[in-house]
């Protein structure tokens, strides 16, 4: 196992229902968008797909290439999976690199991934110490250089718009005057001060200020617009999209794309592409939100915010695609 992921076993959230919804078959060409461990990679390979999986974080694609007993299919003669070290809004070029316009399947499980969770030197979690990064492709700003430059008005509007906390203000007034902040214990430490914290209260009031601050580094919610927009410009017709989402924000933005991409409603977020006049829907059989079963949640208690919709693809041509 490759030193920057975690030795813990990974248990991918809701596994039967994410491969029901995209029926994989032998043959068929599959995109995972986020292939952390590789939990949705290993069943859709061994129902005889192919696989082309993307990752930003460098430590997943090097586990994968340096497990060959886990991923044969890796090293075939003639591989089944694909891995790419990129960002899943840039599938499209990626594909188009190796000649593939359409592909059968799309599966995209949002946020941040277990592994980088329980990883302390990642920086993501505030239940152990690191340094404060929280980067996942582990290159460009950090954590630590947003919360020590930004001023107090920007830092507040992270808070707010990507966390939801309603105590924005306050907390960023707190950071400032604690800056420099080096570790992860120390943003929780502020945080905690400004807003009151209780041990064995039911939920850490450090948890939407990290949130919203890897959602910032990260450029997720943007990402992730661009993203659907990809997925529906390379699934064919036919093709099937599966998108788990773990918090409310990530879920509006999907509920919202296939709302608008099946000619429910018009597009109102940013995050969106701008839908067209009289635009024939380019998805149907979009799902009601599918949530973990109770036993799931008993075996993996991070399943509990698991959130999945899907949905399959007409003949409609693609709308315009959003850039990133």
């Amino acid at each position: 196992m490759t030193a920057g992921l975690s030795s813990e076993p990974h248990i991918p959230v809701l596994l039967e229902e994410v491969v029901e919804a995209l029926r994989p078959a032998p043959g068929a060409v599959i995109v995972d968008a986020t292939f952390g461990a590789g939990g949705y990679t290993r069943r859709l390979l061994d129902a005889g797909a192919t696989v082309h999986a993307f990752d930003r974080d460098p430590d997943a694609i090097a586990a994968a290439r340096d497990n060959p007993a886990r991923w044969p299919e890796l090293h075939a003669s003639e591989p089944r999976l694909v891995l790419h070290p990129r960002r899943f809004s840039e599938m499209v070029a990626a594909l188009a690199e190796l000649g593939i316009a359409r592909v059968d399947g799309i599966a995209m499980d949002i946020g941040v991934s277990s592994m980088q969770l329980d990883q302390p030197g990642r920086g993501f979690a505030f239940s152990s110490n690191g340094p404060l990064d929280m980067r996942m492709s582990q290159e460009g700003e950090s954590a630590a250089d947003f919360l020590n430059s930004a001023d107090e008005s920007a830092i507040a509007d992270v808070l707010y718009l990507y966390g939801e906390e309603r105590q924005s203000r306050r907390v960023a007034r707190a950071i400032v005057a604690a800056r420099p902040l080096v570790t992860t214990g120390d943003l929780a430490r502020v945080v905690r001060k400004a807003l009151g914290y209780h041990a064995g209260a039911p939920k850490d009031p450090a948890t939407r200020t990290f949130q919203a601050i890897r959602i910032h580094v990260n450029g997720e919610l943007d990402e992730l617009g661009v993203g659907l927009s990809a997925a529906e410009a390379l699934l064919g017709v036919g093709g099937r999209l599966a998108v788990v989402s773990f918090h409310s924000l990530e879920d509006r933005v999907v509920k919202q794309f296939l709302r608008e991409a099946s000619g429910a409603t018009a597009s109102a977020s940013r995050h969106m592409p701008q839908a067209p006049v009289q635009q024939e829907p380019t998805f149907a059989k979009v799902s009601k939100a599918v949530r973990a079963s109770e036993s799931e949640v008993a075996a993996n208690p991070r399943s509990r915010s698991a959130t999945l919709r899907s949905a399959v693809r007409t003949e409609a041509p693609a709308r315009e695609r959003k850039s990133a």
